[in-house]
């Protein structure tokens, strides 16, 4: 029975072998690799990774799929996880010792910055992620301050990823066709990324970006004063757009650090 896409579940499935075989490529997988897959919805590339894997493991939110899975791939094979990727704890899945989870998937692009936020919870546990998102956010991921595309997500996930737009795929490799381009990101987690607390550069990024017309001393008045943002390293008078992340780095640490005497 043909299962019918949801859109409560922002289902879209890939079904160009062409483009599953590029992303295969991409990931290269391993047999002892301990590689989760996000949707895995009816399977395409699932099949294809358990190819060169010994055992998988996915994360499925819609009932209906679960049970296609457990009818079609051993439990040897395929480990299912029957849930919300957003409420996951992926520290639960065993790693053997000195290894690292590889994720991928093809995220639904109604809650596709929702889940690379949760995956940043688990980034000491990840050797890299590839997945499919919709070409506007992944360029929004991997903007390069001083362009349009580059804002609170950019600065947010360049804090702890190196990051690749890797290839665009078109609407028609889907069924049904998203009415927009898509893209493959490869993220891998940078191993010591810039300390700073999570929670205050979320607010002065999210701060900085609410207002992108303005100038940045603006943007980030009753936050920072004048002086402490030029104290940064940033001139008051640009636009946040143009402000490198290490640079808001050095803004949140500037609110943790103790007032001098």
């Amino acid at each position: 029975m043909k299962h019918i896409a949801r859109k409560r579940f922002g289902q879209n499935f890939l079904q160009d072998d062409r483009v599953l075989g590029d992303i295969i490529e991409a990931i290269a997988p391993a047999p002892d690799d301990t590689m989760v897959e996000i949707g895995p919805g009816l399977a395409a590339m699932t099949a294809l990774l358990l190819k060169s894997l010994n055992h998988m493991h996915v994360v499925e939110l819609d009932r209906d799929l679960v049970t296609r899975l457990e009818k079609r791939f051993p439990r040897e094979k395929l480990t299912i996880h029957s849930g919300d990727a957003l409420k996951f704890d992926f520290a639960s899945i065993p790693v053997p010792e000195g290894r690292k989870l590889r994720i991928v998937g093809n995220l639904p692009y109604n809650i596709s910055s929702p889940l690379l936020f949760h995956f940043t919870e688990f980034t000491h546990l990840v050797e890299d992620q590839h997945f499919m998102l919709q070409k506007e956010v992944v360029e929004r991921m991997v903007a390069e301050p001083g362009t349009k595309a580059y804002g609170r997500l950019s600065v947010m996930l360049q804090w702890r990823y190196r990051m690749a737009l890797m290839f665009i795929v078109p609407p028609e490799a889907f069924d049904p066709p998203p009415k927009v381009d898509s893209a493959i990101v490869r993220m891998i987690p940078i191993a010591e990324p810039l300390a700073c607390d999570k929670a205050t550069l979320e607010a002065v990024v999210q701060k900085a970006f609410s207002q992108r017309r303005k100038v940045i001393r603006n943007c980030l008045a009753g936050m920072f004063t004048e002086q402490q943002i030029a104290d940064a390293g940033i001139d008051p008078g640009t636009r946040p757009e143009t402000v490198p992340v290490e640079a808001y780095v050095r803004l949140a640490n500037s609110l943790e650090a103790p007032a001098a005497a």
